[in-house]
């Protein structure tokens, strides 16, 4: 990590210069709102599809390992993946705003933010860790599952589960890596691991038949991959953060989770809607209709994942022109990310809609005709 005297020094290029130079001195800044914006969220979004990747991977996987029944086990467990990630994403998104916020104003303890963040990512993780592992038969059958698909989903859980903090903390450190002008370290992290995951799948899953066991021990193992190449930021001689006072703050992780918020009700609003329509879906049409809507839940995921790389993008902007108080670009910088929001709405509806039979049956490996009948009417109706 820098001292404070080595952070504030200007930086020859990319983002690290037009944060450190802007925050220093009033200076012409390097480069548009528009191209700032662009490789922000462009490095975002690039991340993001690759991680929604890995999960559209891990799905298909478990589709051939499990058939329905190992889809119908993921989709059970889903909400608790969105659960962990609700609190890492508040975490994430609300401390790394008020580090970005603060250094633009110049605050001495703005670093602060950083430790708090891990910290709490720790404390808050350590309960679904040892809730997962303990209590996963029970968790499951309150779920509904029944004997054959908690014979599936029981190791999954316990295993993703014992990753918890590691979710957590990797949100956060993804967060800070990206606020701190090296979004491409942030992508690059993001995306290998995605790669590592798929890749790890395969081995764990299929030549050492750990079954979807091997699914969620790649999935858990992955954050250390992003950990190691957003270090290579972290601990450089351009990361402005400041590692120091490892103590847990409640006053700080209240004032981040104030501006985490959204994404953290973003996240529980999925869980709950995923909780609700398992248990519509499986009193009505079984296990495989909730197979097939664990198709369209992971088809979504990729349409998500465009959107919080849209978001995750412009707010570093965003923090830094409300923190020195630019009005106008930071008015450019909305219009921007609404503008492309929209675009990409559209694109989702239109292929959606158009392609859904050829989608389903990626995921299909069984070819059940049920399931294919009730995915593509899912997808349709989801993405209207």
């Amino acid at each position: 990590m820098r001292s404070r005297a080595q952070s504030q020094k200007p930086q020859a290029d990319g983002p690290q210069d037009f944060f450190e130079v802007n925050m220093t001195q009033n200076t012409t800044r390097p480069a548009s709102v528009a191209t700032l914006f662009t490789e922000y969220v462009a490095t975002n979004i690039i991340g993001q599809m690759g991680m929604s990747a890995y999960i559209l991977v891990d799905t298909f996987f478990i589709s051939i390992a499990g058939g329905s029944t190992g889809m119908t086990a993921l989709n059970l467990v889903l909400p608790f993946y969105d659960l962990i990630f609700a609190f890492g994403d508040m975490f994430a998104v609300g401390s790394a705003t008020r580090f970005t916020i603060g250094r633009a104003r110049g605050e001495e303890d703005a670093d602060r933010y950083f430790t708090n963040a891990i910290l709490w990512s720790i404390l808050c993780g350590l309960p679904f860790m040892l809730f997962g592992t303990l209590f996963a038969p029970q968790l499951l059958r309150l779920l509904g599952a029944d004997a054959a698909v908690s014979a599936m989903g029981v190791p999954y859980t316990r295993i993703f589960m014992l990753f918890a903090p590691l979710f957590m903390i990797n949100r956060c450190i993804s967060a800070f890596t990206r606020n701190d002008g090296a979004p491409r370290t942030a992508m690059v992290a993001v995306f290998l691991s995605g790669v590592f995951n798929i890749v790890f799948d395969y081995i764990f899953m299929f030549p050492m038949k750990l079954g979807i066991a091997g699914a969620a021990l790649a999935t858990g193992i992955a954050p250390i991959v992003s950990f190691l190449i957003c270090g290579t930021h972290l601990f450089s001689k351009k990361c402005s953060i400041r590692m120091k006072n490892w103590r847990p703050s409640w006053h700080r992780i209240v004032q981040s989770a104030q501006l985490g918020t959204a994404a953290f009700i973003g996240d529980i609003a999925s869980a709950i809607t995923m909780l609700v329509f398992n248990f519509l879906i499986l009193s009505l049409t079984g296990n495989v209709g909730v197979a097939a809507f664990g198709v369209v839940c992971n088809i979504a995921l990729v349409a998500t994942a465009v959107f919080n790389g849209i978001a995750q993008g412009a707010q570093p902007l965003f923090s830094d022109f409300y923190g020195k108080q630019e009005r106008k670009p930071l008015q450019e910088t909305l219009r921007l990310a609404m503008g492309t929001s929209l675009a990409f709405a559209l694109l989702f509806i239109l292929v959606f809609n158009l392609f859904p039979a050829q989608i389903v049956s990626i995921f299909n490996t069984e070819q059940n005709a049920a399931m294919a009948a009730l995915g593509v009417v899912g997808m349709r109706l989801y993405f209207i």
